[in-house]
């Protein structure tokens, strides 16, 4: 049989693996800072003239650096190694190649430069702005295309496992990100999320747990298939169990959104199809996990003498663990229990750690070495390193599940008189302190085996020579697509990968149609009431500043129908409520208690000072310091695009309203400006000049802010007004 020469490109998988590693140690950096901030409230926190470096502003970097960054140049750099070796050919086109890359990591430089600055949409792992997320879709769009391009030139015939998680991954976060991503822009750094409320909240989580799914999940499951058995030198376990695997976790997955919403205002079906079908996903996840496991049969000898088969067995478990917990954490018995606490950090933190992180850590060390064709400079290090990150991963999540179960026990404990046996929110949080703490030591060691492990590939590439095109020869291949009699059907698929990509995605597609449709379709699935009414211009302005300094992170806006909730912040939350939320701001964590019926409980003086000394008006809180607020004047020179943009997407402001909205809220403003400044006691007061204070004061953020604080929950009648 005739055979070809040609080179796979290893350049280009050095230079994701070098942007993994620089990403990954900036990611965690940013967690080990916000994990500080919470057992250390001033670190980093109060600074008048940092405001970008608050909580709510770190946090959301934090996540988007280590999922984006970290994990998606760790993608990359297996896809772009394993793809070519797979398919016996060199990348269709290098510069497509290259381009995807700069493009990347200029995506990457966009979200530094603009989320600690509050320039996001208030949507969890879905906070770049709207040409950000045009610019996430176009590079997107261009590795699927080289990547198909280069399967299609293939020198075998069959598609191996691996090749289909990659196809899996490639067309469903495009369809995950283009539906969710649906925004108003009314400027280069401000948009409206399209859908509102309950809408809003399905078409996130829908995106939300399937990003998980289908960008920490899939892709890696795919590595997996391909450097356990390069490492082990032994075939995948069972073939027939990887398809059963890939087609029943590809279906199942993207109907489990709905459990990250149980006992809101979603309706009850789609809840207990998520909870349905999250129970049945340990199914496909747990096979996956023991084919992966069990393709070490027999060469447990290799795994005590190679770092990188050690990295891979502990994320292979972190992996089944968190995969039986996230059905378990589903069940609404649990689930009541587990959500908004920091339990469900601890849980993704085990899939983040142990099965992303360590899974990256082990094909970096298993890469190095082979393309630069060289030793790793320290095995000794190297095992160092595995030991230290285990060890930072359990003293990460271990604190943090504790701290959930308190979390949950205490919010719902009552005295045997019927009262709240914890009533004062603060309780929680000044007993989680310790357990902060610790997590704080944990991050600590995860980041310092992480840098350890630069130094070592560092000190490998300078060691050896980077084999830039790797030389290789394949038999020349003309009958990809003729098929054999007798062949197994999943064979016949196999040979035909623009087939395999359609089918992928009408499988992925069918269970966000089935969800989705009906709340965007049928009107009667959110009901409405008549007394919600459209935010004012300034209670607009100051929600537009709540998104801004990231307090959705700290702060839910959703009271469940249970009765400890009931009893401690007020009448339940209804769908209805949220109708002019662009976006929804349910939140998924309760550092801080919920706001949804804050409005009218405290006066305005008491928020004014609040928020400029939390510390101190609540002994014991960790919440930031907002002084900024008191200091910055409100821009109000796009308030008449924003009237305009929600009259757009449905929102019933009179006709011409936009003209209007500035005077109504100068207003407004004045009014509660005014009664700060009534109830500031005169001491506060001696020396100043009140009617130059006042104008400060109303022309200030903090006004904004307090505004849309007193608004929420007003609409409807409760039992804690």
């Amino acid at each position: 049989m005739e055979t070809q020469q040609f080179s796979y490109d290893n350049r280009i998988v050095k230079n994701f693996a070098f942007a993994t590693i620089i990403w990954g140690i900036t990611g965690m950096l940013v967690g080990l800072i916000i994990a500080l901030q919470l057992a250390f409230p001033e670190f980093f926190n109060d600074y008048l003239g940092f405001s970008f470096l608050s909580f709510g502003r770190l946090r959301p970097l934090h996540t988007n650096a280590v999922i984006f960054a970290f994990v998606g140049n760790g993608i990359f750099t297996g896809v772009y190694y394993s793809l070519q070796r797979l398919l016996k050919t060199r990348m269709w086109s290098d510069k497509l190649s290259y381009f995807h890359f700069w493009a990347w990591q200029f995506i990457i430089v966009c979200a530094v430069a603009t989320l600690p600055f509050g320039i996001t949409s208030g949507k969890e792992y879905a906070e770049l702005e709207w040409w950000i997320d045009i610019l996430i879709a176009a590079v997107w769009v261009v590795w699927g295309w080289n990547m198909f391009a280069t399967i299609l030139n293939r020198r075998v015939k069959h598609l191996y496992v691996a090749i289909w998680f990659y196809i899996a991954t490639f067309v469903t976060i495009a369809m995950l990100h283009i539906f969710n991503s649906f925004e108003l822009p009314i400027s280069f750094f401000k948009s409206y999320s399209w859908y509102s409320g309950v809408q809003d909240a399905l078409v996130q989580w829908w995106y939300g747990h399937n990003a998980v799914a289908f960008f920490l999940t899939t892709p890696y499951l795919g590595l997996m298939y391909y450097f356990i058995p390069k490492a082990a030198q032994r075939p995948v376990y069972s073939y027939r169990l990887s398809i059963i695997h890939f087609w029943a976790l590809i279906f199942i997955y993207i109907w489990a959104g709905p459990h990250h919403l149980l006992y809101s205002t979603l309706p009850d079906w789609a809840q207990s199809l998520g909870v349905v079908f999250s129970v049945m996903l340990i199914a496909p996840s747990w096979g996956g996990m023991l084919n992966g496991l069990l393709t070490l049969r027999g060469a447990w000898d290799k795994v005590r003498d190679d770092v990188m088969l050690k990295f891979m067995v502990v994320a292979l478990t972190c992996y089944g663990m968190a995969t039986f917990e996230g059905p378990l954490l589903s069940l609404k018995n649990i689930n009541v229990i587990s959500h908004f606490t920091d339990w469900i950090v601890a849980h993704v933190h085990i899939g983040g750690l142990g099965w992303n992180g360590m899974l990256t850590f082990g094909v970096l060390y298993w890469l190095f070495p082979r393309i630069y064709n060289t030793p790793l400079y320290s095995k000794k290090m190297a095992n160092q390193h595995f030991w230290i990150a285990t060890l930072g991963i359990i003293l990460y999540a271990i604190p943090m599940y504790i701290a959930g179960f308190m979390q949950g026990l205490m919010w719902r404990q009552f005295n045997p008189d019927g009262t709240l046996a914890n009533a004062d929110f603060l309780k929680t949080v000044i007993e989680l302190k310790p357990y902060y703490l610790l997590r704080s030591l944990g991050g600590l060691l995860y980041l310092t085996g992480a840098i350890m492990m630069f130094y070592n590939l560092v000190k490998t590439a300078k060691s050896g020579k980077l084999i830039a095109n790797e030389a290789a020869e394949a038999p020349m291949l003309n009958d990809k697509n003729t098929s054999v009699k007798g062949e197994y059907w999943h064979k016949v698929i196999e040979r035909k990968p623009v087939r395999f990509m359609v089918l992928s995605l009408i499988v992925v597609a069918i269970g966000g149609l089935f969800e989705i449709m009906p709340t965007m379709i049928v009107k009667s699935n959110i009901a409405t009431i008549k007394s919600v009414k459209p935010y004012t211009p300034l209670e607009l302005e100051g929600r537009d500043l709540y998104i801004r300094e990231g307090c959705y992170n700290c702060h839910s806006q959703l009271v469940r129908p249970l009765r400890f909730e009931t009893v401690r912040y007020g009448e339940y939350s209804k769908s209805g409520e949220f109708i002019y939320d662009h976006p929804f701001q349910w939140g998924s964590k309760r550092t801080g208690p919920d706001l949804a019926r804050e409005g009218g409980l405290r006066s305005n003086i008491w928020h004014y000072q609040h928020l400029i000394r939390p510390k101190v008006i609540s002994p014991g809180s960790i919440m930031p310091a907002y002084g900024w607020l008191r200091e910055n004047a409100l821009d109000i020179s796009l308030t008449e695009k924003k009237i305009r943009a929600m009259q757009t997407m449905g929102v019933p402001y009179p006709k011409g309203y936009d003209k209007i909205a500035p005077k109504d809220l100068k207003k407004q403003a004045k009014i509660i400006a005014a009664d700060i400044l009534a109830n500031t006691p005169n001491v506060a007061l001696k020396g100043l000049n009140k009617k130059k204070l006042l104008k400060e004061i109303e022309k200030s953020e903090i006004v904004a802010l307090i505004a849309y604080m007193q608004r929420l929950g007003i609409d409807i009648k409760t039992n804690k007004k």
